[in-house]
């Protein structure tokens, strides 16, 4: 399936069952959300997720373009992504778990044509405040998927306080021959969809109190399911990322995770870019800037010459189509180009004083603050490009 087959079969299983489209948003979230970003299709939800009614009811369906900076550090394996497509399900106080989960087996069975056999379920197994989640556990039995129960693998929350609750994690074996063990013992078994029960609130105490409504929220990362039905290894594999990755196999010469690095993070630049964020020393912009200097550090520890005006424009185009932005591509690769002008300047500047620095001995961590604090260079920058301090 291409991803728009995937996103067609997704929606339109769960129109068949009631859910009408949320509108998708930027990946800027909504005001008050103390996020920097849209990490989940469930952001721009929070308040009917609360209880609020929905100008579209109770069942809800979309895709909504997602960046998570806790996987910066991630990317590289096989499976993390900085930008990714999130496809999204909502009850808004209607059906609870088991429909969910029966509803998501029929889905990856029929729908998208997995094997059963290929699929394990992890289960809240309860812990001091909440016991195991036995009707989860009872519906993957019933339906004849493995269930492996943990703790706090399996209790979603938005942050030490507020709405949270128990949920349940799809796998899919991605191993070659029959699948083995336990997703918790072997990576080859991959999450691709989380099912979680918004049934309480989390007080600054730590007590737990049931929510006025009881929700669920299902997300399901569009490039690892794209990757489980074209069998592939990786991610990197997808339609949506092998644009920048031919683009800069055809350029540059680069070990595999440097590839995967270079290609996400450019990418990522591209649809953050696209929904108006602009590189700057704080917020949004800074991870901006971190993601186009990542990729630039990793381009130029090899060779320096590198640039990012020799990129050709199709991966720029083929992104911004799709994650359905209206951005003008050649303005975004201005804007790429003038934050790599940057990047120069400040490696310019900042070589000398890290020489001079290094002249005294090894930094120590007061260089690496004095470093970074009076001068803007980052500890990776100076490891990376401006030599190691030993």
């Amino acid at each position: 399936m291409t991803p728009e087959q995937i996103v067609r079969t997704f929606v339109d299983h769960f129109h068949r069952r009631g859910h009408r489209c949320a509108p998708e948003t930027s990946l800027i979230p909504p005001p008050g959300d103390p996020v920097l970003f849209t990490t989940s299709g469930m952001h721009p939800l929070t308040p009917y997720l609360a209880g609020r009614p929905h100008p579209s009811g109770r069942r809800l369906v979309n895709v909504q373009r997602c960046l998570r900076t806790t996987d910066l550090n991630e990317v590289g394996d096989r499976t993390h992504l900085t930008v990714f497509d999130m496809l999204g399900s909502w009850s808004l106080g209607d059906y609870g778990i088991a429909q969910s989960l029966r509803w998501g087996y029929e889905l990856l069975g029929d729908g998208f044509g997995i094997d059963p056999g290929r699929l394990h379920a992890t289960v809240f197994g309860g812990d001091e405040q909440v016991g195991p989640d036995q009707i989860a556990l009872e519906t993957w039995t019933a339906l004849g998927v493995p269930v492996e129960l943990t703790r706090g693998e399996n209790w979603w929350s938005n942050g030490p306080t507020g709405p949270c609750g128990p949920d349940s994690e799809i796998f899919v074996w991605t191993g070659d021959g029959a699948p083995t063990g336990t997703p918790g013992g072997d990576d080859r078994w991959m999450e691709v969809w989380n099912h979680v029960q918004m049934r309480y609130h989390r007080h600054d105490d730590g007590r737990l109190t049931p929510l006025r409504q009881s929700s669920i929220d299902t997300g399901m990362g569009l490039e690892r399911l794209e990757m489980v039905l074209r069998g592939g290894r990786s991610v990197f594999e997808c339609a949506g990322l092998t644009p920048w990755v031919d683009s800069v196999r055809g350029l540059w010469r680069l070990d595999e995770e440097s590839l995967r690095v270079v290609s996400d993070h450019l990418r990522s630049a591209v649809v953050v870019l696209g929904d108006d964020v602009r590189p700057s020393t704080t917020g949004r912009g800074y991870v901006l800037r971190r993601l186009v200097r990542r990729a630039l550090t990793t381009l130029w520890r090899d060779d320096p010459s590198r640039t990012l005006s020799e990129l050709p424009v199709e991966p720029y185009v083929d992104t911004v189509r799709r994650f359905r932005q209206q951005a003008e591509v050649g303005r975004l690769r201005e804007l790429l180009s003038d934050e790599e002008r940057r990047f120069r300047g400040l490696l310019l500047r900042g070589r000398p004083v890290v020489d001079r620095c290094r002249s005294r001995g090894p930094l120590t961590e007061q260089d690496y603050r004095w470093l970074h604090d009076t001068h803007g260079l980052p500890r990776d920058l100076v490891d990376g490009l401006l030599g190691k301090g030993g």
